[in-house]
């Protein structure tokens, strides 16, 4: 069997099941009103969504989110590394690797949220980068914290990737979630993705020799894009 991918990107052997979270998860209550009603309709790309602006390594170095500000941000400091790769173990040169969060309170600087919890003044919360040539991207950041949803839960701290390839059409969101966390077994859109091994590549891995010491703690997450031999 293929090796494949799950919405995440990240590489896992195949399980002979679809490891794609469904449009429709009910426990989440947001998939009610904005999954799908009907299938899906192919639309035929125009040129202009195949073609894009091509990136090299430094192009958009705006990887350190604690620079962001006149000051440090609060919270604990972090780095994440990683590698992003095709489903053969090749290395994805000048993808465009975009990450944004919420600060350490939990709360993001967007307008539409509104729950009462402090902004960090000299945290705004997204960056990005270019992988080099042997797919490496990294960032810098402040740990997100955590934050109630209605319904009586609460999501755990994670990170969102975008990764970008040759076009606007060829794009990866994904999700990293921290290891050990105890909020990750009542979340819903974790829980969405039911195989086991697609949920365990959406947590970084912890590794002390990716942070700087007495500085930061270091997370490794690779992403592994679908391609013609996924299942």
């Amino acid at each position: 069997m293929a090796n494949t991918t799950d919405v995440t990107g990240r590489h896992y052997p195949d399980s002979g099941q679809n490891t794609d979270p469904p449009y429709l998860h009910p426990d989440y209550k947001s998939t009610i009103k904005k999954s799908p009603q009907r299938p899906l309709v192919a639309l035929e790309h125009s040129v202009t969504e195949l073609s894009g602006p091509a990136f090299e390594a430094g192009e958009a170095g705006e990887n350190d989110l604690t620079v962001q500000g006149d000051a440090m941000p609060l919270g604990e400091r972090i780095d994440i590394q990683g590698r992003i790769l095709d489903e053969e173990g090749n290395a994805y040169a000048g993808a465009l690797v975009e990450m944004w969060q919420a600060n350490a309170s939990g709360k993001y600087r967007h307008i539409n949220d509104g729950r009462e919890a402090p902004l960090d003044e000299n945290f705004i919360g997204a960056g990005r980068c270019v992988t080099d040539a042997e797919g490496w991207y990294s960032f810098r950041s402040i740990r997100p914290g955590p934050y109630p949803v209605p319904g009586g839960w609460w999501r755990p701290a994670h990170l969102h990737f975008s990764v970008t390839g040759p076009s606007v059409v060829t794009r990866l969101i994904t999700q990293m979630y921290f290891p050990g966390d105890p909020l990750l077994e009542d979340d819903p859109i974790f829980h969405s993705i039911a195989d086991d091994a697609a949920r365990e590549a959406l947590i970084g891995k912890f590794d002390l020799t990716l942070g700087e010491p007495s500085v930061s703690l270091g997370y490794r997450f690779d992403m592994v894009l679908r391609g013609q031999a996924a299942g």
